[in-house]
């Protein structure tokens, strides 16, 4: 009796346990495709280059730079961390000067939504706005913006990047 009645408990706790220490989703794994140096421009003109380090650990860190005529425009410096939640992909904005966009210790957190091969989704923290990572072939992959529309998804490529060349 008292045997059942503590497999009774642990079959009722171990789920709200189970639930604490889980996080909510996504590992480094998940977008690992994205790593390499990889380049873009988009229909205006501006040259996006971006580099994503081999994820070391449970981290991926990468940095863009955004050029427009010649000159630097906006730097983008990213980072893909597993956390109690879940995966989070975090971005701090500079311009030119290193100038942070953001304040000192503010920046744009964007939490794991769905992955499947190749492919994961980040919704920003408190808004309607989704990340797509798409590698589309072995030297091709994008970035695009998601916004909720008549209860869906839709998905608009930002940036089309190509594999450099090393």
């Amino acid at each position: 009796m008292k045997h059942a009645f503590l497999f009774l408990l642990f079959i009722v706790l171990s789920p709200k346990i189970y639930a604490q220490i889980q996080p909510n989703g996504g590992s480094v794994a998940d977008v690992a495709f994205i790593q390499g140096h990889w380049k873009a421009t988009t229909p205006e003109g501006q040259s996006i280059e971006g580099v994503w380090l081999q994820p070391e650990g449970e981290n991926i860190l990468g940095f863009m730079r955004m050029m427009k005529a010649g000159k630097a425009d906006l730097y983008e410096i990213l980072a893909y961390e597993q956390t109690e939640k879940g995966l989070v992909s975090m971005v701090k904005h500079f311009k030119p000067g290193l100038l942070g966009l953001e304040e000192k210790d503010k920046h744009d957190r964007y939490n794991f939504v769905e992955a499947s091969k190749d492919r994961a989704i980040f919704q920003k923290e408190g808004e309607s706005l989704r990340i797509l990572y798409e590698k589309r072939s072995a030297n091709q992959f994008v970035i695009a913006r998601g916004n909720l529309q008549d209860g869906k998804w839709t998905f608009k490529d930002l940036f089309v990047f190509n594999r450099t060349k090393p």
